[in-house]
């Protein structure tokens, strides 16, 4: 029990130190018992022990005792008590100024975290709103462009109906003038004025079926430049000289074949020095099976470069054209064929060779040495339109080519190897398929 009492006393005195000993003191100054005081002890008279009575009414003044030593005890305990106090308010300030600033550091970041979710939050907001205006308003144009190309083509139907209706008057005019001019040679030669009247009819009708074919002539070359082969509903778009655009195509089969026939429909918008139309690649030898062009001629390469077949002056930029390459391993027989006609034939290329298969087959591109796309060549891209890509894994008679080279109704055929519409044709980057 002692021990506890004084563990409490101790603890009371560390909490109510000061006031303690300040509730303690005062009472004793107050009664006048300090110290020796409280003991009886009495030390007056040693205040007045040097000055005598007559001293004292000499100096017609009384004199009030200053003990000092007391004095000086008191000024000690009350100058401690100020100093203690004024340390605990000073540690209670500095406490109370950093957990200010703590809070305030902590505000400061709360505020600055909620602003950056705030402007997340618009520009996601406002990235949204864009890409949704963009995308209206793409569809939009792409709406209004599609109505332009019907409207244009409605219009030169109609043009070109009302040119072959013409022409078919004139050429009915013509015949019966002439059945008339045969049926009455001597009326008419009785007749100067009117067989010179009918001369110069003819005359004019003869210049107005001129005009009518050159018009015809023009309106031809104008939807041969601005439209598809007749049957083919869709082309691929090449729209810029790429590396990053080229298309994928999956064959049917196996490409490991000892002969075959590729023919495709083309419009290159420019031909440079090698632009590859149909490119066939290994891990062993990336340019394995190739049909280029270069500036105005087709090229084939078969099992690599040293293989060649070329034929000059076939290839215009801008117009359409149609591109066959046939291969043969017996003899190495290999022939290039533009627009139907034979434009070059060699034997002994790649002869007793076979394609070797487990390749990557790209329109438009050609495979890099390393197998990585973003290695691949731009200055070989091809920039224009594709469409009616065939292969079969045999050659081609002549008249089938020269079949397939009609633009009516060719895209109706398709190859056992790859097949257009049926085949797995897939763009990558910009290229598109377009109607």
């Amino acid at each position: 029990m002692q021990g506890q009492t004084n563990i409490h006393t101790s603890i009371n005195i560390r909490m109510y130190g000061p006031g303690a000993m300040l509730a303690l003191c005062l009472p004793c100054f107050l009664s006048g018992n300090v110290f020796g005081y409280e003991y009886g002890e009495d030390y007056s008279d040693s205040y007045y022990n040097e000055i005598s009575n007559g001293e004292r009414l000499q100096t017609g003044a009384t004199q009030i005792p200053c003990p000092p030593q007391d004095l000086s005890r008191w000024d000690k305990l009350f100058i401690m008590l100020e100093d203690y106090q004024m340390k605990q308010d000073m540690l209670l300030q500095q406490n109370e100024d950093m957990v200010k600033a703590e809070m305030d550091s902590i505000r400061r970041e709360l505020h600055k975290h909620n602003n950056n979710n705030v402007c997340v939050q618009a520009s996601e907001n406002t990235c949204k709103c864009i890409s949704e205006h963009m995308n209206r308003n793409l569809n939009q144009a792409m709406d209004q462009l599609r109505e332009a190309a019907d409207m244009y083509q409605a219009h030169n139907n109609e043009t070109l109906q009302q040119l072959i209706q013409y022409s078919r008057n004139q050429a009915t005019h013509l015949t019966m003038a002439m059945k008339s001019f045969s049926t009455y040679p001597k009326e008419q030669e009785a007749s100067n004025a009117d067989g010179g009247k009918l001369e110069r009819a003819l005359m004019a009708t003869v210049a107005d079926l001129q005009r009518v074919h050159a018009q015809l002539a023009l309106f031809q070359r104008a939807t041969a430049h601005r439209f598809l082969p007749s049957g083919c509903e869709m082309a691929l778009l090449f729209p810029m000289r790429s590396k990053h655009i080229f298309v994928e195509v999956t064959p049917s089969m196996s490409m490991s074949l000892q002969s075959f026939t590729i023919c495709l429909w083309a419009k290159v918008t420019q031909s440079l020095n090698k632009t590859v139309l149909f490119s066939y690649g290994t891990k062993k030898n990336p340019q394995e099976l190739q049909l280029l062009l270069a500036r105005n001629s087709l090229l084939l390469t078969v099992g690599g470069e040293t293989h060649l077949v070329e034929a000059h002056s076939v290839v215009t930029d801008g117009q359409w054209g149609h591109f066959c390459a046939a291969w043969s391993s017996e003899q190495g027989l290999a022939t290039l064929w533009v627009n139907g006609e034979n434009a070059a034939k060699v034997p002994g290329v790649a002869e007793g060779h076979v394609l070797p298969g487990n390749g990557f087959i790209l329109l438009g591109q050609e495979r890099s040495r390393s197998g990585i796309y973003r290695d691949m060549d731009s200055s070989v891209a091809f920039t224009g339109k594709m469409t009616g890509v065939n292969m079969w894994n045999h050659m081609l008679d002549a008249g089938r080519i020269k079949e397939y080279a009609d633009q009516d109704g060719y895209c109706d055929s398709r190859g056992n190897v790859i097949g257009w519409g049926v085949s797995e044709i897939i763009p990558h980057g910009g290229a598109q398929y377009i109607n």
